[in-house]
């Protein structure tokens, strides 16, 4: 009776984990009909917007490097040839697939919501008290990821990679597929990084890491850093630096956090009675 009660328990679970899977994946495909329909906008404000000389981003590098009258290449940011497709439905694909990251993307908190949802009945009500306002600041986290690299790492790397040039022999011709998939990868690969807070909380709590783990390994995880901020930014140290800074600022504030979590659980081991 007992085993038939738990079987019962986990396919309950499995059911449960199912509807909200659906419904996470209904939200991202109701978001992506939405910006597939207004396609035009999304491309032409958002996923090609870096193509524009009159980015804000531009402009505001420009200034900067004149205010110290330095001559700067962003102050007259061209691009002479449009985008190609080599293919008859590469448009149309490409359409389909941006609109679901995208809606991915636009879906992060509630998607978050539904995960919470399904894994905190089994939580205390202590755990679920100190993890309250998870999903606003992870969301907040992702959506700095999203706002830093849209408009600082993305439009340095376009404007690097598309004025670099090995010889006059070879010529530039991208193609949509490169320029998007540039796009979004950024977007989703610095948003990801920018949750490094959160996932230290969690593996603190579990015991996996402490702040003296942090402490001991920073200089490693600053070579790491600057490896990474080397890989998604042109080879040239402004640039990298620019990345790199908002990373380590994310890295001491994950210490901060792991002494955090460690300063409860100590206070939290003192408060409970001695058997």
């Amino acid at each position: 009776m007992a085993t038939k009660q738990k079987e019962m328990s986990f396919l309950g679970h499995l059911e449960e984990l199912r509807w909200h899977l659906v419904r996470s994946a209904s939200a991202i495909f109701i978001i992506a009909i939405l910006l597939f329909i207004f396609q035009k906008e999304v491309y032409e404000h958002f996923l090609l917007a870096h193509r524009k000389s009159d980015f804000i981003t531009y402009q505001i590098f420009c200034d900067f490097f004149q205010f110290f009258g330095m001559d700067s290449t962003f102050c007259n940011v061209q691009f002479k040839d449009n985008l190609i497709s080599l293919k008859p439905t590469q448009q149309l694909m490409n359409a389909i697939w941006s609109s679901l990251i995208l809606g991915i993307i636009l879906s992060f908190p509630y998607l978050l919501w539904e995960i919470w949802r399904f894994i905190s009945p089994g939580l205390t009500d202590k755990e679920i008290k100190s993890s309250k306002g998870f999903i606003f600041v992870a969301s907040f986290l992702f959506f700095c990821g999203i706002a830093f690299s849209f408009y600082v790492i993305a439009p340095i790397s376009i404007h690097f990679l598309y004025n670099y040039q090995i010889t006059d022999l070879i010529q530039n011709n991208f193609t949509m597929d490169s320029h998007i998939g540039l796009v979004t990868n950024m977007l989703l690969g610095v948003s990801i990084l920018f949750e490094l807070p959160v996932l230290v909380y969690f593996l603190t709590k579990i015991g996996l890491i402490t702040p003296e783990f942090l402490k001991k390994y920073r200089k490693h995880a600053l070579v790491i850093v600057l490896i990474l901020a080397a890989i998604i930014t042109p080879p040239d140290i402004a640039s990298q630096v620019i990345v790199a800074i908002p990373i380590l600022i994310l890295y001491e504030i994950s210490i901060k956090v792991s002494k955090m979590v460690i300063k409860k659980q100590q206070k939290n081991a003192q408060k409970s009675p001695r058997v």
